[in-house]
């Protein structure tokens, strides 16, 4: 119960904070040796529940001004939805399969770290002067939005957050930090909540197990993520993605430590 706890907060941190969900959940059961249902996809799709309740809950107020009022950024939303639609219908059960581990984690943690430093001094160079300079949700145009949305497709590799490299796609297109993270979380939202559908079935088959198990990691997972989303829309307002850039590093070396020294 403890493990499938620690599980679900830790899934609720990382999904939206840009450190990579993927990694630490493919990293702690092998690091700690748990094994069983806990390091089974019916699990993570459980916990995925979790943080996909979370994101809806945090946003519903965009939402409803979004689906009553703000026509056009719902359709920005689903045109830059549909290049992630079609890379996950065809191309996520083999890059599941080929590349989910460790040694293209650390590199990708890395990697889009380096693209996250770079997109913050891109952000900071144009707005050094004059916050003005960078751009609000209100004059997204639609080849911004598809800017994000081919960057959002990376986030199939485990390793590169979601968040991370959508937020920095946000970044380089001129956009606030606050704001190139609120689109990176209303965009991620349709792909979340498609993938989760479509991966619950293997739920079914792993529910048996132990129904608590998974209630404990849902609700684990529902209030840290929530909470999660909530630290990182304040924090951004303010400060730069450097300090997420730093663990990423520290976690890719720890990685690189474990499987080789």
């Amino acid at each position: 119960m403890l493990e499938a706890i620690v599980l679900g907060v830790i899934q609720g941190l990382t999904e939206f904070i840009p450190v990579s969900s993927t990694a630490h959940l493919v990293i702690l059961p092998e690091v700690f040796e748990w094994s069983g249902v806990l390091n089974s996809l019916a699990f993570d799709v459980a916990l995925h529940f979790g943080t996909t309740l979370a994101l809806i809950s945090f946003f519903w107020r965009d939402w409803i001004e979004i689906l009553t009022r703000n026509r056009k950024m719902l359709w920005f939303i689903f045109a830059a939805t549909i290049p992630v639609g079609i890379a996950g219908l065809t191309l996520r059960a083999r890059i599941e399969e080929s590349l989910r581990s460790m040694d293209v984690i650390a590199a990708m943690l890395v990697v889009f770290g380096v693209v996250m430093l770079v997109a913050e001094k891109v952000s900071v160079k144009k707005g050094v002067n004059n916050l003005e300079n960078l751009k609000t949700l209100k004059k997204m145009n639609l080849r911004d939005a598809l800017i994000v949305g081919v960057a959002q497709v990376l986030a199939l590799v485990p390793g590169v957050s979601r968040s991370g490299v959508t937020i920095s796609a946000g970044l380089f297109a001129g956009y606030r930090r606050e704001d190139a993270a609120r689109f990176s979380f209303l965009l991620s939202t349709p792909a979340i909540v498609g993938a989760t559908l479509l991966e619950s079935r293997k739920i079914i088959h792993g529910f048996d197990a132990d129904p608590a198990l998974f209630a404990a990691g849902f609700t684990a997972a529902l209030i840290s993520g929530y909470m999660a989303l909530e630290f990182l829309m304040k924090y951004l307002q303010k400060h730069p993605v450097t300090v997420f850039v730093y663990y990423r590093f520290i976690l890719a070396a720890g990685i690189i430590l474990v499987l080789y020294v």
